[in-house]
């Protein structure tokens, strides 16, 4: 329990101080969606390419540390998981941004846009449990 408290804080900690660090460097806001897809639409995109290289890259050490993989994961097919990254980046198009930009920095900002995209995400992920809960609903 203590560990996971320690994981969750030490992620916090990560993350906010990636936001500083972009938004004091580059004038950015550090939202996934926002700097994967500008990636690959701007003619200089290195710091771009170096942030998604570094998402990657820490995701493949934890990985060859050990760490487990999610129960949920293990049996999942790539098509299912192609599907729902297709999804999910379809959502974040429709809604001008992801968690990252929206949850992190959009109410950071204290905008109304982000908080009202917060809601949605919760209340989905929330009704998405609720049903997955009382039946297996979609899995």
């Amino acid at each position: 329990m203590v560990l996971a408290v320690l994981s969750a804080v030490g992620g916090g900690i990560l993350i906010g101080s990636a936001v500083v660090f972009l938004k004091a460097t580059t004038g950015h806001i550090l939202g996934v969606s926002g700097i994967l897809g500008n990636a690959f639409s701007r003619p200089v995109a290195g710091w771009r390419w170096a942030f998604l290289a570094g998402v990657i890259g820490a995701a493949v050490i934890v990985r060859a540390t050990g760490a487990p993989v999610p129960e949920s994961f293990r049996h999942l097919a790539w098509q299912r998981l192609l599907v729902a990254g297709l999804l999910i980046g379809a959502g974040t198009r429709l809604a001008n941004g992801c968690t990252s930009g929206h949850g992190v920095c959009g109410l950071g900002n204290l905008s109304g846009r982000s908080l009202i995209a917060v809601l949605v995400f919760m209340v989905t992920a929330g009704l998405i449990v609720f049903l997955q809960h009382i039946g297996g609903w979609f899995l």
